[in-house]
């Protein structure tokens, strides 16, 4: 974990793909946990200390049971070779540490401007320009090849994990295996580790290099191994789809991903708008799309007070923090069917928001 102050600790740990899961694609950010309260420890009697040991045997004998179970389905329905369950699940146990960060998921009060202000900053501006430079010609190549502006894949790389350098270093095999024993949410967490399992199993990473976040987010995109499965892609043609060391598979799989669920090559995401005095909050619903013209019909404006394009694209309205803010205070915006594209990858208008707004940073100037 970066140093910081505590709030910036748990700012980081949100912004990096804290809750990743229930998405179509390779996290969410948007659900929390409740954490524990604080109290005092409780009183241990002598006859518990004796049956404290049987306890946590027993818990030993249902993980093993378990793991049997589990090394049986995969084999059965996924027909993964016995030797690569040996490898992968060989000496694994539930990691306290992913129960506790499960259990203590913080909710994220940040307004829209304080997040933008700590996830595009001057540096991973300046950082993503010059990743665009380095990697021209195959980000040019991919971005042709797909229909998806490379500074739209450098955006979600930089968002993502600061351009591959912080990518998580909780082996994914068995913080996986201790989500989906520990039950809340098992069955999910299950088919991502027979998802992982199969990922093994055909060859692209060993299993102490699959690495990635605490709730099975993986690589430099950090994917989920269900969404590896779907969309990662094998760019540099060396027969492993690597997005956790290959920086062509990396872009090629983002791309790819964006491609998949809906991209249109010919428009950006959105932009910053103005409303007039007493405009009606309730049109700021995703459901609610007009075109540019009618909203101009409505008295929004573009941010700097111009009129927007009469465009016939069907926009909608959003407000990151909420329709009740104060005037000086409030964020909107026009988004387009991108938009909704960056919301399969994370289900989280301040995620999306940020990756429009460092792509924007990144345009060709």
């Amino acid at each position: 974990m970066v140093a910081g102050t505590k709030k910036q600790r748990v700012f980081l740990m949100v912004i990096m793909g804290v809750a990743l899961y229930g998405c179509e694609g390779p996290g969410t950010a948007d659900v929390a946990g409740a954490a524990p309260g604080a109290g005092t420890s409780p009183v241990v009697t002598a006859s518990a200390e004796k049956r404290a040991p049987d306890a946590a045997e027993e818990g030993k004998k249902d993980f093993a049971a378990w793991l049997d179970a589990l090394k049986t389905e995969a084999q059965e329905t996924r027909r993964i070779k016995p030797a690569v369950l040996e490898r992968a699940l060989q000496g694994i146990k539930p990691l306290p540490r992913v129960i506790e960060l499960d259990r203590r998921q913080p909710e994220l009060t940040l307004s829209f401007q304080e997040y933008l202000a700590r996830t595009v900053t001057k540096a991973r501006i300046a950082a993503g320009r010059r990743k665009m430079a380095a990697h021209g010609p195959l980000l040019t190549e991919i971005g042709k090849t797909y229909g998806v502006p490379p500074r739209f894949i450098v955006a979600l790389w930089g968002i993502e994990t600061d351009f591959g350098r912080l990518t998580g270093t909780f082996p994914i095999v068995e913080a996986l295996a201790t989500l989906a024993y520990d039950g809340r949410r098992s069955a999910y967490f299950r088919r991502e580790l027979l998802d992982a399992l199969t990922i093994l199993d055909e060859g692209h990473i060993l299993p102490e290099r699959m690495l990635g976040s605490w709730a099975g987010a993986m690589g430099q995109n950090q994917f989920m191994p269900s969404s590896f499965l779907r969309f990662a892609k094998d760019h540099d043609g060396d027969g492993r789809r690597d997005i956790w060391n290959t920086t062509a598979d990396v872009f090629a799989s983002t791309a790819n991903y964006l491609a998949t669920s809906g991209w249109q090559r010919e428009q950006g995401w959105g932009r910053a708008v103005r409303l007039p005095q007493g405009f009606d909050g309730v049109l700021a619903e995703r459901k609610v799309k007009k075109s540019l013209a009618e909203w101009a019909a409505l008295g929004v404006t573009g941010v700097d007070g111009h009129a927007l394009p009469g465009q016939s694209l069907p926009a909608m309205l959003v407000l990151p923090n909420g329709g009740d803010t104060p005037r000086k205070e409030r964020a909107a915006f026009l988004v387009q069917e991108n938009y909704e594209v960056l919301l399969k990858w994370n289900r989280s208008n301040l995620f999306a928001l940020a990756v429009g707004h460092l792509a924007d940073h990144l345009r060709d100037r």
